[in-house]
């Protein structure tokens, strides 16, 4: 949809991000997060996410779930470019504090720094925090 014709019929496109700051069992904020993210792009909105904290272990490759009787669903990121889903961001700093790297992330990423992060979400329109 371009901007004219969104503008013509009174609607105008958004930037949300999606924060994820969570690890991604044990609570439903992760797959709620993903929920709601999917929501919003087939609403044709800009949608970008980031993972910060202990959020960056939604992102992780090969997560065992069997002691915890869950599916895993970190491969489902990768489904995203699929519905234009094409921002994803994690924050540098917490990468390193828990010793993982781009390498080690299911899907590729935008690694930048905490001060970059801010830039970022201060572009937003809407910010939620998972």
């Amino acid at each position: 949809m371009s901007d004219e014709m969104d503008m013509e019929e009174g609607g105008t496109i958004k930037k949300f991000m999606f924060v994820n700051r969570k690890a991604p069992y044990g609570t439903i904020y992760a797959l709620e997060s993903l929920e709601v993210v999917l929501i919003s792009a087939a609403f044709e909105q800009d949608v970008s996410l980031a993972f910060i904290d202990d959020g960056v272990y939604q992102l992780m490759k090969n997560i065992n779930t069997d002691g915890i009787e869950m599916k895993s669903f970190s491969k489902t990121y990768r489904a995203l470019e699929g519905y234009d889903i094409e921002k994803l961001y994690v924050e540098r700093e917490s990468l390193e504090a828990r010793g993982l790297s781009e390498d080690d992330l299911v899907v590729d990423v935008q690694v930048v720094g905490a001060a970059e992060m801010a830039d970022l979400m201060n572009e937003q329109d809407v910010v939620l925090s998972f």
